[in-house]
């Protein structure tokens, strides 16, 4: 498991835990998973999932993944 932070501009949207993360990326859909690479990507609208089943709709944002941890700053 991994820590997911996602935030927008007003709130915190997410935090906890996660075994997976299903991302919108800008050039195209990826999912992160435990002790991922390090990365760093824009994020075009769409969904955010996380495990599965809990979904997060976003316009736009950018993504960072590093340190087993995951940090989304988005729009909704």
């Amino acid at each position: 498991m991994f820590k997911v932070t996602i935030i927008n501009p007003r709130r915190t949207i997410y935090e906890g835990q996660a075994n997976s993360v299903f991302l919108p990326g800008n050039e195209g859909e990826f999912e992160v998973l435990d002790f991922h690479r390090p990365i760093i990507s824009l994020l075009r609208g769409g969904e955010i999932i996380i495990d599965w089943n809990k979904y997060v709709a976003i316009t736009k944002g950018v993504v960072k993944m590093h340190r087993n941890e995951l940090v989304a700053l988005v729009e909704e």
